[in-house]
């Protein structure tokens, strides 16, 4: 079979981390060492875990000097925080698809990719330009370089994503997730308590659930399937973490990003939330990203630094600097219905995560 190097890539925390960003990293960490034993398992020759500094290289640059340096034939390239729910089987499919002679590649999920199996890695991504993220790799792979791309779109476990401390709450109990660090339970007591009263609306028949943001059919068939409680959706900006890659490649939006509940905060200021949704309905999953967008645009940059972001996905308003921010996390905190906020995890595949009925016990 063709060698097959695993390369997990682990940003290095920054000096000034703060808290929340320093369990994000630990938990990564651990599930690093966690794909190293997996992959390893799986097949694959080395498995390398390499901690790059935190700086603006894009990552098309960052692969591609990897590349050189490491010389790989078959290349599985993902980042610490992927696919904590892959299977042994998910991990052999992207083993042996790294190891075919032909030029292929295989990808958890195609827009939006988290890990990527190529093979001839060397030869292919020789011309890879500077994409600024790995999302956007199966798209030039499949469109520039010629490679036939396949995903695994189907396994809808493999989207989920540690992003935030707030993914690490979701995943806890979950079966087949790893032993991961957790943030303390006074810090987690907030969106613990909010989980268990969503999972209560979600049965109940008589109850309505909002769920707002970058959610995909997928996700919806799963709340027809598997919530009792009527749901209103409201779908917007999928494809907002490609939209700076798909600018990379010649492709830029025809416009920035625009959310409706965006444009009603706008109007009512970000501490109306609690108000705006408790009119909708009894309680809310909101991707407080589109909102961000909506007001400061798609380059994350631009954001608030990613403490404050992490803080608010916990609903701690007090420790969040950003005013905008802080006061939207603190209605939400005060909000008559529960709501949490978060990102595309939250919406989008740990949507089931957040949902679920049933909990293993640890």
């Amino acid at each position: 079979m063709t060698p097959v190097t695993v390369l997990v890539l682990a940003p290095e925390i920054a000096p000034d981390a703060g808290p929340l960003e320093r369990v994000l990293d630990a938990a990564r960490t651990a599930l690093a060492e966690h794909h190293r034993e997996g992959f390893a398992a799986a097949g694959a020759t080395t498995v390398i875990v390499r901690r790059e500094p935190p700086d603006d290289t894009p990552f098309g640059a960052r692969l591609r000097r990897l590349v050189e340096e490491l010389a790989p034939a078959g290349l599985v390239v993902l980042g610490a925080g992927a696919i904590p729910l892959a299977t042994v089987g998910d991990r052999r499919a992207l083993v042996g698809a790294a190891s075919s002679s032909e030029q292929h590649a295989l990808a958890n999920q195609r827009y939006s990719a988290d890990a990527v199996a190529i093979a001839r890695a060397s030869e292919v991504l020789s011309e890879l330009p500077d994409l600024p993220s790995d999302n956007a790799l199966p798209r030039w792979l499949a469109e520039e370089a010629g490679v036939v791309v396949r995903d695994l779109a189907a396994r809808r476990r493999l989207a989920v994503d540690v992003d935030s401390p707030l993914d690490l709450l979701l995943l806890e109990g979950v079966r087949g997730a790893p032993e991961l660090p957790m943030p303390a339970d006074d810090v987690a007591a907030p969106v613990r308590a909010r989980l268990v009263a969503l999972r209560r609306l979600a049965a109940d028949p008589l109850a309505e659930l909002l769920v707002a943001g970058r959610t995909s059919a997928m996700d919806l068939r799963w709340l027809e399937r598997h919530t009792r409680s009527r749901t209103r959706v409201l779908v917007e900006e999928r494809g907002l973490r490609t939209a700076n890659a798909a600018a990379a490649l010649g492709r830029p939006n025809r416009r920035p990003p625009r959310s409706v509940l965006g444009e009603l905060l706008d109007r009512d200021g970000p501490d109306g939330i609690g108000r705006l949704i408790a009119g909708l309905a009894d309680g809310a999953l909101v991707d407080s990203r589109v909102l961000l967008a909506h007001r400061l645009g798609a380059d994350e940059r631009a954001w608030p630094p990613a403490e404050d972001r992490f803080a608010s996905d916990l609903l701690l308003a007090d420790a969040i600097a950003d005013p905008w921010l802080r006061a939207l996390t603190a209605a939400a905190g005060e909000s008559p219905v529960p709501i949490l906020l978060g990102g595309h995890s939250l919406v989008g595949p740990g949507l089931r995560l957040a949902l679920r009925q049933e909990r293993r016990r640890r």
